[in-house]
């Protein structure tokens, strides 16, 4: 593997934090002291097997499963402890996107705002939308007949709208084609620009050497191995691969 490099933003304090965490759902036992740091202006790419406890590691940040023992914490607040304001800090994109079909892209992006306390004008709201890459003549079409793309870019202007510090991903590509991964990528890297703090699940290993700072490979519950990002080339592919390849096997 390649050696891990210094970055600018280890001097930041973490906006996504899990130290020593402990994790189960009834008496099964999902995470076992795991750590995770993701700072301001960073992506961070978690993979593993299924099973290996990454849908948990968001559902922790979330505020949805509170941990047996060790800290979670989004910009310093305690999720388990206080839901509600760990989750203002965040934006949330899950495999397959909710939105209301009879709803236009701005009608959405104008009621979840509304919901999570913020108002916007139209005219930001067609601002961030068209910063996701949403083409201007969709933004008042029902999202109804949008391909999974386009609600991606609904969900990633929802996202910019927020102005929130921290944006959790659960399978962000899945099914979408070569094309409109790129540009999901693209726009991950522009808020990223925006100095947030972007912790994604995935199964893409490609994909995720090619926009991630840092990649960490799950394994039964705990940090197997955690890679930097470092020259021109980022990542050596084919240990990643190798790292992952061993993961998938593994009973």
């Amino acid at each position: 593997m390649m050696a891990t490099t210094h970055s600018p933003s280890d001097a930041t304090p973490p906006t996504l934090h899990a130290k020593g965490v402990a994790a189960a759902y009834s008496d099964r036992i999902i995470l076992q002291g795991f750590d995770l740091c993701v700072r301001a202006g960073e992506i961070y790419a978690l993979l593993g097997a299924n099973g290996a406890g990454k849908s948990t590691a968001l559902n922790l940040f979330l505020g949805f499963l509170r941990p047996r023992s060790g800290t979670v914490r989004v910009q310093g607040i305690d999720p388990a402890a206080d839901p509600v304001k760990a989750r203002r800090q965040l934006a949330y994109i899950p495999e397959n996107v909710a939105l209301y079909e009879h709803l236009s892209a701005r009608e959405n992006v104008a009621y979840l705002l509304h919901l999570a306390g913020q108002e916007e004008r139209d005219a930001a709201i067609g601002d961030a939308l068209a910063s996701a890459g949403l083409d201007p003549e969709a933004h008042d079409r029902r999202v109804g007949g949008f391909s999974k793309g386009m609600r991606q870019k609904v969900s990633i202007g929802l996202a910019l709208a927020r102005r929130v510090p921290a944006l959790l991903l659960d399978e962000p590509t899945s099914g979408l084609d070569p094309r409109a991964a790129a540009d999901f990528h693209a726009l991950l890297g522009a808020l990223r620009a925006k100095g947030v703090a972007v912790l994604m699940v995935t199964h893409d290993l490609f994909g995720a050497a090619g926009i991630a700072d840092r990649i960490g490979f799950l394994d039964k519950g705990q940090m197997a191995e955690e890679v930097h990002a470092a020259g021109d080339e980022r990542f050596d592919i084919r240990a990643l691969h190798r790292r992952y390849a061993r993961l998938e096997a593994a009973p």
